[in-house]
């Protein structure tokens, strides 16, 4: 293999100076090839033609430094903090650096005296020094000693690409690879784009755009390099956008060709409903009732995302949904991503379809083996209506004698698969994704393009805004005195603890001792309960009946009652630790409470020692209720990797586009990949595109398959 040529399509093991241990630590970032080695682009850029001397550097300026260590160590301040200190200069001055809990410098021996190092962050004056300029926690490159100033043309005199490091591969070696890479294929990158979008949307060829990202070459202009608007990075952002933008319009055009259920709109439907109904609906519940029925009528098998807030009734449209079902002779599928949730949902339609006569089971794996077995008998012989379960419906023995309609809770936290593994046990049945987590628009276009939207923008309209507010331990007994006086008036209170028992952080409130504490110390004259996930199911069953009846005035859990849990006359929530929840797992605690006529609050009670990002995630709960802004706040506090949390929920991972930054382009290539699969250039060249396509969409992008 050493003497065979290098193409994109190589295993990256075989690129010089990579060898099998390096290429198992590029394969845990998904690098296995030679071209997906060169779309590990840099996350930013060292403009070194013209370095910073010590003596010009200025206040509040963040630059680039070269210069030499002349002394290093670690020392502990009195409050017992370890700073890492470094002193270096060059021929104009000093310079201070200082790492914050910087022991493991130290301990690796990571910097010595007489080191060369480039040193980038942003400049003060050291004010606790003689009035040196510093650097606090800078990010540093340290060059080998072997090299002197000038003498390697990746590291000084030009424009340095500086990429994250993987594992104990640094950007300096991530640089060589690069380098080697590029050279090893001689300009041999295939176009992945149809020739017409290149040349219609005026892009660069992408060999051109490969070398120039890693390598800018001549003089550059870095505020257009770092903010990822140069030609050859929007190209790159261009072609990651395009490709998912095509994969979803092949997979949509695809189910538009499929013809399902084609149900019709039944007087008795219209009757059932009108029994059932609570309460009368939004004009957004009518809305996008409407829209799925529509879509329920057709030929075309609906696959419909039910937007919307917490409290916004999207059960009640789904219940009606399935109503329409029903009375058309077909069963319906509900599935949940916990037990607890798909048991609020049993009881909850169970009890409006008292009058109906349909007969609605519950499916979870706790149930006992019997009971199991006889559900899906009766599953299979088409006597249950509705089937409500989690993802024990997906088991094989599961099967439906005419599954019309599938509706999936907070699809979020299921896979992709997992959605086409319950439509698979019906002849191409309708599809409703529910969702209480609202999805910005920039990733509602990637992560749900294959479906239609319906949002519900409006809450029932005896629905009271809440009340939040921040409070510290100093505030625990006025936060306790607010609790009783409200419970002495017959409101109900949740106490939401981050963990449920002691353990490795002994600082947090775990809610086991919470419960103790509340039950015989700060509340004796009241009726405590507890609910955490570890509980049987019938165990938490029993807790939250007995809170919904009001036999328990307070409830201490854990984030098992984030969703499906509905209690009205619950009006307070005391959140412990709140700073160590992420914002939409805050918004969604909070919207189990207000979903009575009564004012309701939430208490958020946080460390005083916090991190300024968690002060920004308290700050925007206390300022909106809006979930759609929160979830865009969010989103750019984690980032797009982060803010599902794990990549099977069906979120691409790009490799250069980012959608928070690139909103523009992303809207861009969108348009123009639904026009090519609509127009191509030629049968030819979407031939040629879809089948780059079937290899790479699951590959790379972690997605079911395209076409």
């Amino acid at each position: 293999m050493a003497n065979a040529k290098l193409t994109a399509a190589s295993e990256v093991q075989f690129l010089k100076g990579v060898g099998p241990a390096r290429a198992e630590l590029l394969a845990s970032r998904g690098i296995r090839t030679v071209e997906d080695l060169l779309y590990y682009t840099p996350f930013r850029y060292e403009d070194r033609t013209r370095l910073t001397r010590i003596r010009d550097l200025v206040p509040g300026q963040t630059t680039t430094v070269f210069a030499k260590v002349l002394t290093c160590g670690l020392m502990r301040t009195r409050r017992g903090m370890y700073i890492y200190d470094l002193a270096a200069s060059d021929s104009s001055g000093m310079l201070r650096c200082k790492w914050f809990n910087g022991a493991y410098l130290e301990k690796n021996q990571v910097f010595h005296t007489g080191q060369q190092v480039f040193l980038y962050g942003k400049v003060d004056r050291d004010r606790y020094g003689t009035g040196t300029m510093e650097i606090i926690q800078p990010q540093f490159e340290i060059l080998p000693e072997e090299e002197t100033e000038g003498g390697d043309s990746l590291e000084l005199g030009r424009v340095v690409p500086i990429y994250e490091s993987i594992g104990s591969l640094g950007p300096r070696v991530l640089r060589r690879l690069m380098a080697a890479a590029i050279q090893g294929l001689d300009g041999q990158i295939p176009d992945r784009l149809p020739p017409t979008v290149v040349r219609k949307n005026g892009l660069l060829d992408r060999a051109a755009a490969v070398i120039q990202t890693h390598f800018p070459a001549g003089e550059q202009d870095m505020e257009k390099l770092c903010g990822f608007r140069t030609p050859a990075q929007v190209r790159l952002i261009f072609e990651e956008f395009f490709s998912v933008g095509a994969g979803l319009a092949l997979k949509r055009r695809k189910a538009k060709a499929i013809e399902g259920v084609e149900f019709r709109v039944k007087e008795s439907a219209r009757q059932s409903i009108r029994k059932i109904l609570p309460f009368h609906p939004t004009s957004a519940q009518k809305r996008v009732l409407k829209e799925i029925v529509d879509d329920m009528c057709s030929v075309r098998p609906m696959n419909r995302l039910l937007q919307g807030d917490v409290g916004s009734g999207k059960t009640i449209v789904a219940i009606q949904a399935a109503i329409l079902a029903i009375e058309n002779g077909y069963q319906v599928a509900l599935m949940a991503p916990t037990e607890i949730l798909a048991a609020q949902h049993y009881l909850y339609i169970k009890q409006l379809f008292h009058p109906l006569n349909y007969r609605v089971e519950l499916l979870v794996s706790a149930r006992k083996a019997a009971e199991k077995a006889e559900i899906k008998r009766d599953i299979s012989a088409g006597a249950i209506h509705l089937a409500i379960g989690t993802h024990a419906l997906l088991e094989e023995d599961v099967r439906f004698a005419r599954l019309g309609l599938i509706v999936v809770d907070e699809q979020h936290r299921f896979g992709v698969l997992q959605r086409l593994g319950l439509m698979r046990k019906g002849y191409h049945p309708d599809v409703l994704v529910m969702t209480a987590t609202p999805i910005p628009r920039t990733l509602a276009l990637t992560l749900y393009g294959d479906l239609d939207f319906s949002v519900i923008d409006e809450l029932p309209p005896h629905r009271t805004p809440i009340v939040t507010k921040l409070m510290e331990e100093h505030d625990r007994e006025s936060a306790y005195t607010f609790l009783r006086e409200k419970v002495r008036r017959g409101e109900q209170v949740y106490v939401v603890c981050p963990v449920i028992e002691e353990g490795g952080k002994l600082d947090l409130k775990p809610a086991v001792r919470m419960y103790e504490q509340l039950a015989h110390v700060v509340f004796p004259e009241y009726r405590v309960g507890l609910l955490h996930g570890r509980l049987a199911s019938d165990e938490k069953e029993a807790v939250m009946q007995q809170f919904k009846r009001g036999e328990l005035q307070i409830l201490v859990a854990t984030t098992v009652v984030e969703v499906g849990v509905d209690v009205p006359n619950a009006t307070i929530m005391l959140i412990e630790h709140a700073d160590r929840f992420g914002l939409s797992q805050l918004h969604q605690l909070r919207g189990r409470i207000g979903r009575g006529s009564k004012k309701s609050y939430c208490l958020l009670m946080a460390d005083e020692k916090r991190s300024e990002i968690s002060q920004e995630r308290l700050n925007t709960m206390v300022a909106t209720t809006d979930g759609f802004r929160i979830a865009e706040i969010d989103l750019k506090l984690r980032g797009p990797g982060e803010f599902f949390g794990t990549r099977q929920w069906g979120v691409p991972a790009f490799r250069i586009a980012n959608l928070l930054r690139d909103q523009e382009i992303l809207e861009w290539a969108k348009q123009e990949a639904a026009e090519f699969i609509a127009n191509p250039g030629s049968p030819e060249e979407l031939d040629t595109f879809v089948k780059y396509l079937r290899t790479e969409w699951p590959r790379r992008y972690g997605l079911a398959s395209v076409a």
